[in-house]
């Protein structure tokens, strides 16, 4: 019993954590380009803690499998003054990546610690963090070129699976690495509704010097969530019958 709590623990930690970093990132940026963040979330479902601040209402909720920052004119456009629709591009791209690029640059860091104090070698720990980057990305490639299939993916089950074997404090550093080098890659694809598939939305506007129809873009976002709802109900079936 002690030890499915510290498993559920480790696992609302590693969760919890990542998508605090994440969430901060594009909270940080935004502030840094004037746009106005509503809200800074920590969570999903019912309120548990929130706290407002001269702009920004700051939460924690019950669920924590997510997080959202909620800036003016994100989801609806809008002409007040701070909306995110009305940055400049170059602001919004970043805006947008900097979540999946800071998931990126702490699982390195995190990644180069380990290294350099487990072998003291710090040379080596600059070319073995870069082997541990571009592992992740052509762990990616495989998954879009048919050599990895859906099968083999993992969801959140399956990490739990993975957390609950670790043992020691450096397992479960070196976990959290992975999952968060890995959370910011698969962000970054260029897939509505993802961070990435926004990023593209963005780089077609500025080629075609005007914005998507919003109706349009609403429309491709939401098929492209139902998709990964879809992909993540069957990844989280297979976890489950790998486990059981």
């Amino acid at each position: 019993m002690i030890s499915v709590l510290i498993t559920i623990l480790k696992i609302v930690f590693i969760l919890g954590f990542l998508v605090f970093i994440h969430e901060g990132g594009h909270f940080l940026v935004a502030k840094l380009c004037k746009i106005k963040v509503l809200e800074f979330a920590i969570g999903f479902g019912p309120t548990i803690w929130s706290k407002q601040g001269k702009e920004t209402r700051y939460a924690l909720r019950l669920i924590p499998l997510g997080g959202f920052v909620n800036m003016i004119g994100e989801e609806e456009r809008s002409d007040e003054e701070g909306s995110f629709s009305k940055a400049s591009i170059p602001k919004r791209i970043a805006v947008v990546a900097a979540g999946g690029l800071v998931n990126i640059i702490f699982a390195l860091i995190v990644y180069f610690i380990l290294v350099a104090s487990v072998f003291n070698d710090i040379s080596y720990a600059f070319w073995e963090t870069g082997d541990f980057a571009f592992s992740i990305v052509d762990n990616l490639k495989l998954l879009f070129t048919g050599n990895v299939t859906v099968d083999q993916m993992m969801g959140p089950v399956g990490i739990g699976e993975v957390v609950a074997q670790t043992n020691g404090f450096v397992d479960f550093i070196f976990i959290l690495a992975v999952v968060s080098i890995s959370l910011g890659f698969t962000n970054l694809l260029p897939f509505p509704p993802l961070d990435g598939g926004k990023i593209l939305f963005l780089l077609i506007e500025a080629i075609r010097r005007k914005p998507i129809k919003e109706q349009t873009e609403l429309t491709i976002q939401m098929v492209g969530f139902m998709l990964l709802i879809g992909l993540s109900i069957y990844v989280t079936y297979n976890d489950i019958l790998r486990i059981f």
